[in-house]
């Protein structure tokens, strides 16, 4: 039999229901060590704008693959606790979480969300983009994983004044045979601009929607990025420049969402409030 290769979420969002629960199903298992004398209480985040069926998907796919109570928690709050944000202070604080399928950006405040969005723009389509500029410049058809190490290694938010060069290797769209051309950090810039320009509009949106008394919290302290795609060179400089307001990168980024949720499974009573649907 042939092996397929799937990917069970699209968008921060089941694509395959299937292959979620048997992913999940695999996860609960590995925790446990192999040994299931007991289902665990299991939390997920998922992203803010969520619908209820796509909401009521995730916790269905989580029972079924063995846990014996499911919690939802929305990414933005996970984030923030991951990154060590006081959620529950009256005072207001901003999270951007750049993750692989969407970015959410919140404003959070009492435990809650006050104003928030959610655009379908994550490290993923900032790879599709790389993907598609390379294959219009160079006439060069590139794969999903070069593209990423592209973005890893040269990529950057901002141009800059000393290029980063990379040699990557593809198929000539022409001939159809494999060939090698060097690409700069300048490639990367140019080519994720309007995924850059989504998240700009998307974090511009919900300054405006968020309140007058917590606005001057957030220009305080700043906004807080999350996520692995806020690990890209200068992004955090972009949103600073095109908002006005200080940003900076979170500690350990990438794993912010993960820790938060295992906190807020682990202190349920103190974050029942932020918590989204239990079942």
């Amino acid at each position: 039999d042939s092996i397929i290769a799937l990917k069970p979420l699209k968008d921060g969002v089941i694509a395959d229901y299937r292959a979620t629960e048997a992913m999940l199903r695999y996860f609960i298992n590995k925790s446990l060590g192999g040994i299931r004398l007991f289902r665990p209480e299991v939390m997920v985040a998922v992203p803010a704008g969520i619908s209820s069926t796509e909401r009521r998907a995730v916790i269905d796919a989580t029972i079924a693959a063995g846990a014996k109570a499911a919690y939802i928690i929305k990414e933005p709050v996970a984030a923030a606790i991951g990154a060590d944000i006081p959620i529950g202070s009256a005072s207001g604080h901003m999270i951007i979480d750049i993750g692989g399928g969407t970015a959410e950006m919140a404003v959070i405040s009492l435990g809650g969300i006050v104003a928030s969005t959610s655009v379908r723009v994550g490290g993923n389509k900032l790879d599709s983009a790389i993907m598609e500029y390379i294959r219009k410049k160079y006439n060069l058809a590139i794969g999903e994983r070069t593209a990423e190490e592209i973005k890893i290694n040269i990529g950057s938010a901002l141009y800059l004044e000393n290029k980063l060069t990379m040699e990557i290797r593809g198929r000539d769209i022409v001939s159809g045979l494999p060939r090698s051309i060097m690409v700069t950090s300048n490639d990367a810039t140019e080519a994720i601009q309007n995924e850059l320009e989504a998240i700009i509009s998307a974090v511009k949106k919900v300054l405006h929607d968020t309140p007058p008394e917590l606005s001057s919290d957030i220009m305080d302290k700043g906004m807080v990025l999350s996520g692995g795609s806020s690990l890209l060179r200068n992004i955090d400089q972009l949103l600073s420049r095109a908002t006005g307001v200080p940003a900076y990168v979170a500690n350990d980024s990438l794993l912010c969402v993960a820790k938060g949720t295992g906190i807020a499974l682990d202190n349920l009573d103190s974050y029942k409030r932020s918590i989204l649907a239990t079942k």
